[in-house]
């Protein structure tokens, strides 16, 4: 695979330092990039210029462009925006990555682009994550539960034995190749959460495989409380609810009870048995978020704005 083949896409909204260190290591790529190219969801006063000064003047004598692209943050959308950044790309396959998913080693993109390479019909590779140091137990052992050591490819025939396993993608960071992308419609161009997942969807009915690669790290990981949960969860049972025809028929809940019951084995097998009502109090917030946000449809807007994680979504009037 030749440099340049691959455009890099990173939404970013108030972007902490840790940003500076993505875009150093996705320039130290075995493969290197095209273009990387940031759309950054501004608010005013919010210190995100001062991470992009930072950037430019640090990588200002690299030949690989950094584009910065600005929308304000009430325009931002899960699916939209990642879809104009696929539009804005020039590459032959586009990296999307969040602001906190640092790559683990210079070997991130090779390990992605073999398995386009190996087969034609590959739309979608996603990258296994692995929990920062600062996490805490219980979400290092979630990032282990679902990112395992082996690659999986997966077919539209894997969904009537995986369920819902069988479209999960994250692109926290994924690959896509752009033809294939475009060819399936790509993002949905409204949505409050798993614009990823539905992608999957399209990417196995649409006759193409979605493959987990398990040698392609990142660090990526997150420290919710128990509100916080509560509306991430809300946000998944929106979706999910807007999104019926996909999701009725790749039920979610079986998979949740599954990790709560292992992540038990799992504290009590390492003697840290005292972290179990903070899973229990977390997963129940967890399930509640997504119980309302599948009924999202009978509570009113100041309801809906208490709950949710993306407020902007429905201050738009969606």
């Amino acid at each position: 695979m030749k440099d340049n083949s691959i455009s890099v896409v990173i939404p970013i909204c108030s972007p902490q330092k840790e940003l500076i260190v993505i875009v150093e290591r996705l320039l130290k790529q075995t493969v290197k990039p095209g273009e990387i190219i940031l759309i950054n969801s501004k608010s005013y006063f919010d210190g995100s210029e001062l991470i992009i000064e930072e950037i430019t003047e640090k990588f200002r004598d690299i030949e690989i462009p950094i584009i910065v692209h600005e929308i304000m943050k009430d325009e931002f959308d899960h699916g939209g925006t990642r879809h104009m950044g696929i539009e804005m790309s020039k590459g032959e396959y586009i990296l999307m990555m969040t602001q906190d998913a640092v790559p683990k080693n210079k070997h991130l993109l090779e390990n992605m682009l073999i398995h386009f390479e190996n087969n034609e019909k590959v739309a979608v590779v996603y990258a296994k994550q692995i929990a920062k140091k600062s996490t805490g137990v219980i979400e290092a052992y979630t990032r282990s539960f679902n990112y395992g050591n082996e690659d999986i490819v997966k077919t539209e025939e894997d969904m009537k034995t995986m369920g819902i396993k069988a479209i999960f993608s994250s692109d926290t960071c994924a690959m896509y190749k752009k033809e294939n992308y475009m060819e399936i419609g790509g993002f949905p161009s409204k949505t409050i959460f798993n614009e990823d997942g539905i992608l999957a969807y399209k990417s196995l009915t649409g006759g193409y495989k979605v493959v987990y690669a398990s040698k392609a790290v990142v660090f990526h990981s997150h420290k919710y409380s128990f509100i916080e949960n509560f509306k991430r969860n809300f946000d998944i049972g929106v979706s999910q609810k807007q999104y019926d025809y996909i999701y009725n028929n790749l039920p979610a809940e079986n998979e949740g009870i599954k990790l709560v019951k292992s992540t038990i084995i799992y504290l009590i097998s390492i003697k840290k048995w005292y972290l179990l009502p903070s899973l229990i109090i977390s997963s129940g917030f967890k399930y509640m978020g997504y119980q309302a946000g599948k009924h999202y449809n009978i509570l009113p807007k100041k309801l809906l704005l208490r709950c949710s994680m993306n407020k902007n979504y429905w201050k738009r009037g969606n």
